[in-house]
């Protein structure tokens, strides 16, 4: 592995942070969250016209750049910096991999381009609270127990004279109120033999009705969909195994999580380093207390190594990628470039819920309040370990698939 950015990784960082430094400061945070959409869609469409930031892990053939996961990565650990309220995570984090991965070739040419351009966002809809265990981070259900089924609530397909309608409702969608592609896991089948798949529905389509949530972190918006006889479409065909699918799509979505979050760990301690450089007591700056150093210091380690780690598991999803397009991949190293994800979202978690607490404090009196922004990181620490974590299950699980506590066979 080398670790060294290339030119164009180190170019597509530099401009990112340009960008977003002038366009997304508190100020235009809040306003952007405040919109019904969540986020600023004139920012949006300069992130995918200047930067083709939508389409950076796509193909070159659908109109993307033909990055790989490890630049997509890059790009989360800068929009985590400022928090920047856009569709990256559902839509080229969640769903577009998902189309390329399963859709059919007249899905994929009539749907990708228009996501890579910027001009279609997608959401990822799995029923219940769920996220987690359908992406396999927290644990891997080999029959999609998940997503309910029969009596069980979740969503319900059906096959009709002019394709498949859906039934159902699902709370907690990633930009679920505003997407205009939704790609809905359903049963479909009789109960004896229920089988989990992908549909694609219209977000304008008859039968379905999207409300916006109130959140923990707002600038994460999520949606409610209910589904009443709503036309949907197959992703793919019905002999996709869309359970392993998304098992490979944890991977991706844990690392640029990773990175996503590393990046909002250093912006809060780099604000609260600047902050108690600043600010006296007693005749003399805070930070140079010698505790203060100390407790500064070890949240500084924390959010270097959580760093690394984000950087690994970018590097290891993206060359699992390239393996599946036709190397051989061994089994251990499979389980280690597995576990990668999960273990580096748990420290990232932890690294950012650690540097937006010591800035909340060491801020004093203004790190409480509602209008300074060091209650928002933590927030997002919080939001993202409800949908993600907890820390110790993505931790639970990467240890049963790297297979850390199993006896060795005599």
């Amino acid at each position: 592995m080398d670790a060294r950015f290339t030119d164009e990784q180190d170019e597509i960082r530099r401009t990112l942070r340009e960008l977003l430094g002038k366009r997304c400061g508190p100020e235009e945070l809040r306003a952007a969250v405040d919109t019904p959409a969540g986020h600023d869609t004139a920012l949006w469409t300069t992130l995918a016209e200047q930067l083709g930031l939508p389409g950076l892990a796509l193909p070159e053939a659908y109109g993307g750049t033909g990055c790989t996961v490890t630049e997509l990565a890059l790009a989360c650990e800068e929009t985590g910096r400022t928090l920047a309220p856009t569709p990256l995570l559902a839509t080229a984090v969640l769903a577009a991999p998902l189309l390329l991965a399963l859709g059919t070739d007249a899905q994929r040419a009539g749907l990708l381009p228009r996501i890579a351009s910027g001009a279609l966002t997608a959401a990822l809809a799995v029923p219940g609270p769920a996220l987690a265990t359908a992406l396999a981070l927290t644990g891997r259900d080999r029959h999609g127990a998940w997503a309910g089924g029969g009596r069980a609530g979740g969503v319900q397909a059906r096959r009709a004279e002019d394709g498949w309608r859906l039934y159902g409702q699902v709370d907690q969608v990633l930009d679920g109120h505003g997407a205009r592609l939704l790609l809905v896991a359903a049963h479909t089948g009789g109960f004896a033999r229920s089988r989990v798949l992908l549909f694609l529905v219209r977000g304008d389509a008859t039968g379905v009705t999207r409300a916006r949530q109130t959140t923990l972190d707002a600038t994460r918006p999520q949606g409610r969909i209910q589904l009443r006889d709503a036309a949907a479409e197959l992703l793919g065909d019905e002999t996709v195994d869309t359970l392993p699918a998304l098992a490979r799509l944890g991977d991706t979505a844990a690392a640029c999580l990773a990175a996503e979050a590393v990046g909002a760990a250093g912006r809060v301690l780099e604000r609260t380093v600047e902050y108690v450089g600043q600010r006296e007591q007693f005749g003399r700056p805070v930070g140079s207390f010698q505790a203060v150093k100390h407790r500064l210091a070890d949240a500084y380690v924390q959010v270097q190594a959580a760093r690394s780690a984000a950087y690994y598991a970018a590097w290891a999803a993206a060359t699992e990628a390239i393996a599946s397009d036709g190397a051989t991949v061994t089994a251990t190293a499979a389980a280690r470039e597995e576990s990668a994800g999960a273990l580096a979202l748990a420290q990232a978690l932890e690294a950012l819920r650690r540097a937006a607490a010591e800035g909340i404090q060491l801020h004093g009196g203004i790190g409480f309040t509602w209008e300074h922004e060091a209650h928002l990181y933590f927030k997002r620490a919080a939001g993202d370990e409800l949908l993600f974590g907890p820390v110790h299950r993505l931790r639970a699980h990467a240890a049963d698939v790297a297979h850390v506590f199993e006896e060795a066979c005599p």
